[in-house]
This record gives C-alpha cells, sequence and structure tokens, in this order.
C-alpha cells in the first residue's frame, strides 16, 4: 500500500472490505515500475525475436488466422476489443470474409442515436454527453466494428473538437460530424475530404465558416487557418515525401517543403464564400443571424458574392482571376489538386496504419499501401475499403513474427483500452445508454474524451517521439506517448481500479460480472491462459503470467463454488493484466 500510495496510485473506498488489493500491492508496484520503463524504450530486452534473427517479410500474408491468438489480435486492430465469439467466428472464416461482410453491414449514425435522444427528451437542450453515450454504446455493443474503428481513427486525423466555443455550442452538428466519418468509412477519400472541408463543425472549427473575400479598402484578408490545415493535417502534411512514405531531400540532403506561405495565400481565396446552408443566400443567412434549425447538420453552400474572384495560385495549380464568382468550381480544383498530390496517398496511409497497427511501420509497409491508395486494382485512386483492407491484411499487420520486433507495435490509446476490457469481459449498462461522459482528466481517468482533442493536431501528433528515451535514440516514433506521463499512468491505474472491481460511468453504470473468467478462477493457469487470449492474444511471457498466478492464489478458495472468491481472482487476474506493459503496447 505504501508503494502505490507513494506513485499516486489510490485504493478504491470500498479499500477495508478488499484485502486482496493490498496483497497485491507489490505486485502491482513491479508492473507499473516496470510499464514507466518500458513506455520509453526500444529495445527488445532478450527477445527471441529481436532484429538479429528477424527473417525478411514474406508478402503473402495467412488467409486465415493460424490461431485464435492471431485471431484475438487482428480484431484487436480491427475493432474495439476481441470477444471469445468473435475470435471462434474468424478462427472459421478468412480475414477477406470478415472484412467484406463488416463493410457490408448497414448503418445507423451516431446522429440519429443524438436524435433519438432528442426525441425521448423534447425538452431538454441538446447535450454533448449523448455523444459521449452513443460512441461507447456503439464501440462496445454494435456489430459493424470494423466501421466504428475506422470513424474513431478518422477523428483523429480529421479534428474538430468540443472544446472550442462554436463547434460546442452545436453538439448535434459534432455528432453529425462524426457520423459522416463513419457514412465515408469505406468510401472515397475526395468524398471524405470535401465532405470534412464543408461541415459547418469543421468550418466553426478551423474558423472558415463565413470566410470572406478580401477587401483592399478595409484591408480585410481571408482567413488562413484551414487552407493551411488542410494541407499539413489532412492531405500532405509538411515535408515531400516519397511513396514509401521518407522524406524527400533536395540536392543539399535537406527535406523539402510541400508549401509556401503564398501557397496559403492562394488556398486561403478558395475557402472563402462558404457558409451556413439554408433556403436562400441573404447576408443574414451568411452571418448566421437567420438559422435554419438543420443547419448545423447540412453541408455550408456557396455564397457566389463573398467568394473571391481573384486569381488563386497554389501548389502549382493556378485558378486564373474572373469576373464570374464560381466557388463550388474552385473548391473542386483546390481539393482535386490535393486530391491528387503524391504526398497524400503516403501521408495518410502512414497515419492510418499508426491508428490501427504499427506507429513506425516499415517504408515497404507504408509505400504497399499507399500503392493501394493511388489505385486500387481498377484503376479507382482514393478507395478506402481498398486502403483500409491493405493496412489490416499486410504482411507487416499479419505476419508479426517477420517484423523487427523492437520497432513494430503501438502503444494503445487510453480510449481503446476501456473498450477493449468492455468488449472482453462482456460489459454492460445498467442504464442501457452506457453512461460514460468526460473523461479527460489524466489524473483520475483516461485524459482523452472522443471530440475532445485539445488542438487541431489531436490528443498526439503522429511524429511525437518522447524526448531522451530509447525510442528517440533509435530514431522512432510513439504517437501515444504524448499524453503518457507519471501522473496518466497512476490515473489510468486508479481509474480501471475502480472500474473492474466496481464499475465505471456515471453512477457505476458499466459493469461485468466476469462470467467467462469465474467460471475459470479455480485454476489459476487456466484463468490467465483465458484473460491472455482476450488482452494479450497469446503474446504473455510465463514471468508475467507466474506474477498474476501469485496474485490469484493469495485469494483463498476452499470450495470451488465459492462465488466471492471467483471474482476477487478474477478481478485481480484482469486488472493485472491490463496494467501491464505487454498489454499496454500491441504488438
Amino acid at each position: 500500500m505504501l508503494l502505490l500510495s507513494a506513485m499516486g496510485i489510490r485504493m478504491s473506498s470500498n479499500c477495508s472490505t478488499t484485502p486482496w488489493l493490498e496483497k497485491i500491492s507489490l505486485i502491482l508496484a513491479l508492473l507499473v515500475s516496470s510499464a514507466l520503463v518500458s513506455c520509453g524504450s526500444s529495445e527488445p530486452s532478450n527477445n527471441p525475436q529481436s532484429s538479429e534473427s528477424t527473417p525478411s517479410v514474406s508478402l503473402a500474408p495467412a488467409e486465415s488466422p493460424q490461431d485464435r491468438f492471431e485471431a484475438s489480435r487482428f480484431l484487436a486492430q480491427s475493432t474495439f476489443g476481441p470477444t471469445l465469439g468473435r475470435i471462434a467466428e474468424l478462427e472459421n472464416s478468412t480475414y477477406t470474409n470478415w472484412l467484406t461482410e463488416q463493410m457490408a453491414l448497414p448503418l445507423k449514425t451516431l446522429r440519429e442515436d443524438f436524435d433519438d435522444q432528442q426525441n425521448l427528451n423534447p425538452d431538454s437542450a441538446p447535450s454533448r454527453d449523448w455523444i459521449f453515450e452513443s460512441f461507447w454504446r456503439r464501440s462496445v455493443v454494435n456489430e459493424d466494428q470494423l466501421r466504428q474503428r475506422v470513424a474513431f481513427a478518422y477523428s483523429q486525423i480529421f479534428v474538430i473538437s468540443l472544446r472550442d466555443g462554436g463547434v460546442a455550442s452545436s453538439p448535434r452538428g459534432a455528432a453529425d460530424f462524426y457520423s459522416r466519418l463513419e457514412q465515408h468509412a469505406f468510401g472515397n477519400f475526395r468524398e471524405l475530404l470535401e465532405v470534412v472541408s464543408l461541415h459547418p463543425s469543421m468550418g466553426q472549427y478551423l474558423s472558415h465558416l463565413g470566410n470572406e473575400k478580401g477587401d483592399p479598402v478595409s484591408g480585410r484578408q481571408p482567413d488562413e487557418n484551414f487552407a493551411r490545415e488542410i494541407m499539413q493535417l489532412f492531405t500532405i502534411g509538411l515535408i515531400e515525401l516519397n511513396p514509401d512514405g521518407t522524406p524527400r531531400l533536395s540536392a543539399a540532403g535537406l527535406p523539402i517543403e510541400t508549401y509556401t506561405n503564398a501557397d496559403v495565400q492562394g488556398l486561403a481565396r478558395v475557402f472563402t464564400g462558404f457558409s451556413w446552408n439554408g433556403p436562400d443566400k441573404s447576408l443574414g443567412r451568411f452571418q448566421g443571424w437567420i438559422a435554419d434549425p438543420n443547419r448545423s447538420i447540412m453541408l455550408m453552400q456557396p455564397y457566389p458574392e463573398r467568394h473571391s474572384t481573384l486569381e488563386k495560385n497554389f501548389l502549382g495549380t493556378q485558378i486564373p482571376a474572373s469576373d464570374v464568382s464560381a466557388p463550388t468550381d474552385d473548391l473542386s480544383i483546390a481539393l482535386d489538386t490535393l486530391f491528387f498530390h503524391p504526398n497524400t496517398g503516403p501521408f495518410i496511409s502512414t497515419q492510418l496504419i499508426q491508428r490501427l497497427v504499427s506507429s513506425n511501420p516499415s517504408p515497404a509497409y507504408v509505400q504497399r499501401v499507399s500503392r493501394v491508395f493511388a489505385d486500387n486494382g481498377l484503376g479507382v485512386r482514393g478507395d478506402m475499403a481498398a486502403v483500409v483492407a491493405a493496412i489490416l491484411l499486410d504482411p507487416e499487420a499479419r505476419n508479426p513474427e517477420s517484423v523487427d520486433f523492437s520497432t513494430r507495435g503501438r502503444l494503445r490509446e487510453p480510449i481503446l483500452r476501456l473498450s477493449h476490457w468492455m468488449r472482453s469481459f462482456g460489459a454492460t449498462s445498467n442504464s442501457g445508454r452506457f453512461s460514460i461522459l468526460g473523461t479527460d482528466d489524466p489524473a483520475t481517468n483516461l485524459g482523452m474524451t472522443v471530440l475532445r482533442s485539445p488542438s487541431v493536431f489531436n490528443f498526439y501528433r503522429p511524429q511525437y517521439t518522447p524526448p531522451n528515451t530509447a525510442i528517440a535514440a533509435a530514431r522512432l516514433v510513439s504517437p501515444e506517448m504524448q499524453i503518457t506521463h507519471e501522473t496518466s499512468v497512476a490515473g489510468y491505474l486508479n481509474s480501471m481500479l475502480n472500474t473492474i472491481e466496481l464499475g465505471g460511468g456515471s453512477s457505476f453504470d458499466i459493469s461485468s460480472d466476469y462470467a467467462e473468467a469465474k467460471a475459470l478462477a479455480h485454476n489459476p493457469a487456466q484463468l490467465i491462459d483465458h484473460i491472455d487470449l482476450l488482452l494479450t492474444h497469446g503474446s504473455m511471457s510465463e514471468e508475467l503470467k507466474m506474477l498474476i498466478i501469485q496474485a490469484v492464489e493469495l485469494v483463498p478458495m476452499p470450495q470451488e463454488e465459492d462465488d466471492a472468491a471467483r471474482l476477487q481472482r478474477s478481478q485481480i487476474a484482469v486488472y493485472l493484466a491490463i496494467s501491464s506493459p505487454e498489454y499496454l503496447v500491441l504488438k
């Protein structure tokens, strides 16, 4: 207990009634200190799959999972968490069939859930909490897990945030924005880019809603915010890339910038004259004084008289000055320019690989995926269904033994850890609403809430490297490490301690009876194997297994039917496994 207190890890409020927590404190302290050290290390530490013995990558990944552990790992990458039922189904199918079936499942959008809540509560003001509840329910319960997982990944690339006053003022609009990501999860990137650009929530967040053309008399200039971010964050990035995602270098051996300030200024003129949708194009409609009741869910419409007709030069494209204002045509030219830019394929492919599979994909992995982005095999560019399949079926995703152990995998973000626990251990919601609201506080909770990023750069930047670590020395990146520190580690452990033991969410709305785990609790080795399958996908080390078994055996169970002992053993095993670095890093 003293060791845990020194690290800022608190016992739950009914600690006095749960003596097993005190008994495992030393073991937990060992795991926590190990987690903090390993978060800053990229070395395999005598692992037999280190780079010295790594075979070359096979270009023929398995068509089906070779065993239930590989099925579990695939589901950890492509869903919000494996379940025993889904593992068994995938074992008896193929990856391609699973992907095809998932992509064909019908969609009821998050915004439809939001509207259902409004209809049930007609006198209530629209609430952002309805977004959070719907997100968690969909993540845990929905059958279309792949779509939900990809939409969440998109939300960390095409960022809007309810921390922003304009976005927060219309939670229905934010719900609709997320729904558009769901709808276009397997569509064409060009269409997705246009929807993102014209959505009023994005327009409010990046200030191009109501963006007016320049005025030489007053000195007014078009707002440049969205023009900069659509290049830097949504399409081409800051430096020119080869098809494999590596930087292109100048004759002097230096990276080449993708755009200049002049490109930003030229593109900013394109994004003038778009504002709220409605039945007219009056000044009052443009400024928002006259409001259509559904304006927050309708894409912005053009206002030609407020769109710049000056020459627009950007990224080698020129739109000549004209006497006729053509905002829709100019937008189409700009988005086509970005869509067909050679950087867009490797830039977006890399980020999606990071969100689903690995923080440090090899150049060959990126090139294989960006090649599919450029051409899905039928001459179509930007087919995101093909891109997602390419990411998940790539040899580096499916044949982990063929990849350098020290560089593969990714740190699981806290949201995925909680959803994983809920799905794998059959957590249910007493209210039926999965009432988990803001989880921002890193000291007491997850340190992140969906659609609540602190900035347009997401919760963490894709190229973030923790300074003064072995990761930095190896010139690797670990995006999720940007929100991983002593406070957030202790906060996560505290939060999951209470959640696993007492339940989570508002008024402990979310809880699990651990039925599958309890059935094995009389045999600690079988219990750990069960948890290894669900949480660490068959990769749990013998050392960690023995540590958890020692803790489990501290709870006596003289009779196999002792339900209280079964529950305590199950909770101990789950908590220690989900706290371990072997779980936190998805290989």
